[in-house]
């Protein structure tokens, strides 16, 4: 029964996504460890997309490297003769130092070795941002556009929302863009929202704990854009029992029953599943009826008007010189935004690890289940940002981690020895497969539960 309930073509969509994208940012970083290493005359023995425990599933020797493809996607490696890494190579180190070697290089050039993969990442998640303001532009939705108000969902109404609520401020910062209204509300610790109801304005304080349900329910509950239901298409599976839907109607009642809005639509249209109902559409300055047969999940067989394109909304487009800054600014907010969001983690009752930690299934997920090349790219940029600032963290195992012991060395002159360096990289390494089976273990619970 499981396997019935999954959306298949949904699955395959955010797999495919995700092994691209995470290809990409894989071997752009290794890259980034790759090239330097070379110039500074060290010998690169691996280039591996993916690990490869056991065994390959492609590798080609070209000069003094292998490169290859592994069957583990949760990363990758270049393996640099004389550096203690994921390898483990103990019997390389107990022999004499080679001028080749990573360890017989001047610390300034190791340091740069080891921060390359994450400067490439850092860079590349600026142009991507770059070039998706270029080619997309900005779609803004404008608080000022929401004539209708907001619907008010289940997590709302608790609160004291209402429908037609229109949000205005949030901690007394008003709210310009309804696009704007997560990322404020998810980076606060507590939240008090502005709300206008019936033309004047009152104040909602969240009580502890709403953010942490909010989290939990992945945004889902809370509040949309109201907007009229407006037939954009009519699907070829529809099944018309007397009458015809049209582009442009709009769906005004069900069994002469009113629906204003969408959601009251949508929620209407649950109670009939499999049902004939009568729906009564506005067409010009006249009505029509028409009987349809809802199928079994309650779909009528038409597709609505995006409320964007109802509701009007900002749209900013770039020239190229423009999208340069444009997007390095962008990529300079969403890594202050993930740092906010990691201290909360520390700081805050509201943002739970357990929450807010997830492993690649949920990194999955978050490309919507539809190859959307917009989303693609932005969702790539992110995890390159995201990759970025967890490989400088400084922890054995990470660059961040290698990267301080060399710092360490510049400073007071002492190398620390080969054998700690093996004790921390074996110690970090358990940090990293631990935190891993702990996220997995996560998300698992989370698909069953």
């Amino acid at each position: 029964m499981v396997l019935l309930a999954i959306d298949w073509s949904a699955f395959f969509a955010n797999v495919g996504q995700f092994i691209l994208a995470f290809s990409i940012l894989v071997v752009l970083h290794e890259l980034g460890h790759f090239l330097p290493a070379k110039w500074f005359g060290c010998r690169v023995e691996k280039f591996y997309l993916f690990f490869n425990p056991w065994f390959s599933l492609w590798k080609k020797k070209i000069g003094e490297t292998e490169y290859g493809l592994g069957w583990v996607p949760l990363g990758g490696y270049v393996k640099i003769a004389g550096m203690i890494d994921e390898s483990m190579d103990k019997e390389q180190m107990n022999q004499p130092a080679q001028p080749w070697e990573f360890r017989s290089k001047p610390a300034w050039q190791r340091l740069i070795i080891m921060l390359g993969g994450v400067t490439v990442n850092f860079i590349l998640a600026l142009v991507l941002f770059s070039m998706i303001l270029f080619v997309w532009g900005e779609e803004k939705l404008p608080v000022r556009n929401l004539e209708y108000g907001l619907s008010a969902d289940s997590l709302a109404t608790s609160v004291g929302l209402q429908d037609g609520d229109l949000i205005t401020a949030i901690n007394n910062k008003p709210l310009a863009y309804l696009n704007e209204l997560p990322k404020e509300m998810m980076l606060s610790d507590g939240v008090v929202l502005s709300v206008e109801r019936d033309g004047a304005t009152r104040n909602i304080e969240l009580p502890e704990g709403f953010i942490a349900r909010l989290t939990k329910n992945q945004l889902r509950g809370f509040v949309a854009p109201r907007f009229p239901v407006v037939v954009d298409s009519v699907s070829s599976a529809i099944q018309l029992m007397s009458g015809e839907l049209k582009k442009n109607d709009q769906l005004v009642a069900i069994n002469n029953e009113p629906v204003r809005f969408y959601h009251e639509f949508e929620a209407k249209k649950r109670q009939h599943k499999g049902e004939i109902v009568t729906i009564t559409a506005l067409r010009g300055g006249d009505t029509a009826n028409i009987n349809i047969q809802l199928t079994e999940e309650g779909s009528v067989g038409f597709f609505p008007r995006n409320p964007f394109d109802l509701l009007g909304t900002e749209k900013i487009k770039y020239s190229f010189g423009e999208s340069i800054p444009a997007g390095i600014d962008y990529g300079i907010d969403r890594l202050k935004d993930y740092m906010t969001g990691i201290r909360l983690l520390f700081t805050s009752k509201e943002h739970k690890v357990s929450d807010n930690l997830g492993s690649l299934i949920s990194i999955g997920k978050t490309f919507g289940g539809t190859w959307d090349w917009q989303r693609f790219w932005t969702m790539t940029a992110l995890f390159s940002i995201i990759l970025a600032f967890m490989n400088i963290l400084p922890i054995p195992a990470l660059d961040g981690g290698h990267a301080l012991f060399t710092i360490y060395e510049m400073i007071t002159g002492r190398k620390p020895s080969d054998k700690f360096m093996e004790y921390a990289q074996m110690v970090g390494m358990v940090l990293l497969l631990g935190l891993m089976v702990y996220a997995l273990g996560l998300d698992v619970w989370r698909l069953f539960k």
